[in-house]
């Protein structure tokens, strides 16, 4: 059973940075789509960054180029999202989510076709505040 497990989330100041983890379960990364996403608060969900395993590629929002990276361990099946120079705006419950071949997916400006990710971790809070 493919199950994902996200935490790391809390509250930072303006400026501050923040590593999330996003554990996986009952799949290897090879193939995969992992994405992250969050919602703020009467916001819809948006794809901020993800990791294409199947290029090998990473591709990031227009609102956190620059700030944002997303990493792999494949041993721990893990998947990180660094946050730099965090930002009031980017307050919000952070997901991650897993989709297995699905190129479009993770392309261009960050992750498109949110209704393919299949998978989908509990929320965890990121609350940035000045």
């Amino acid at each position: 059973e493919v199950q994902l497990q996200a935490s790391g989330g809390g509250s930072v100041q303006v400026g501050g940075s923040l590593r999330l983890s996003c554990a996986a379960s009952g799949f290897t990364f090879d193939d995969y789509i992992i994405g992250w996403f969050r919602q703020a608060p009467g916001e819809e969900r948006e794809g901020v960054i993800c990791l294409n395993n199947i290029d090998d590629s990473r591709h990031y929002a227009d609102s956190v180029r620059g700030r944002f990276t997303i990493s792999s361990d494949n041993a721990e099946n893990s998947v990180y999202l660094h946050m730099n120079g965090l930002q009031a705006e980017d307050t919000a419950v952070y997901h991650c989510a897993t989709v297995p071949f699905c190129q479009s997916c993770c392309s261009g400006n960050g992750c498109y076709r949110q209704y393919e990710y299949a998978y989908w971790g509990q929320g965890t809070q990121v609350t940035v505040s000045s």
